[in-house]
């Protein structure tokens, strides 16, 4: 399947298709090379969380709540 092939499906297909990359990448991350700053950009997110200045939120809710307002 081409790039071209992929801008042409239903909006419901893309999101499968994204989900699909998201679950292979996820499983593999540890293969993925993190430069020194996006390891710094994480560490601080992580922190702030921490602190309670910032919140995570579920992924399948964030799904759930897109258009819902």
């Amino acid at each position: 399947m081409s790039i071209a092939d992929v801008r042409d499906l239903p909006l419901r297909e893309k999101f499968q298709i994204l989900e699909a990359i998201w679950e292979d990448l996820s499983s593999r991350i540890e293969e993925i090379p993190v430069s020194t700053a996006v390891r710094e950009l994480l560490d601080e997110r992580i922190e702030r969380v921490r602190r309670g200045a910032a919140e995570v939120h579920d992924w399948d809710a964030v799904k759930y709540s897109i258009g819902q307002s």
